[in-house]
């Protein structure tokens, strides 16, 4: 089974967790919701799958290109 790395498209702060571990995510459907330069950017799966981790916590700093979470 093929697994898809969710990685930042900015660098900002994890505002909100919209899908936790196993849970079912439909292509172009919000993981979470990153936060930068007081903007909310949400963090779409590319992918229909399952939510096989989530690495970061909510409030917590990322940098562009950071894995956020794997889909398979």
């Amino acid at each position: 089974m093929a697994s898809t790395n969710i990685e930042s498209i900015v660098t900002g702060k994890v505002w909100k967790i919209e899908k936790q571990i196993g849970d079912a995510v439909a292509a172009g459907e919000p993981i979470m919701i990153l936060e930068s330069m007081k903007m909310e950017i949400p963090i779409e799966s590319p992918v229909d799958g399952i939510v096989q981790s989530v690495s970061v916590a909510e409030g917590e700093s990322v940098n562009e290109g950071q894995v956020l979470a794997i889909v398979v």
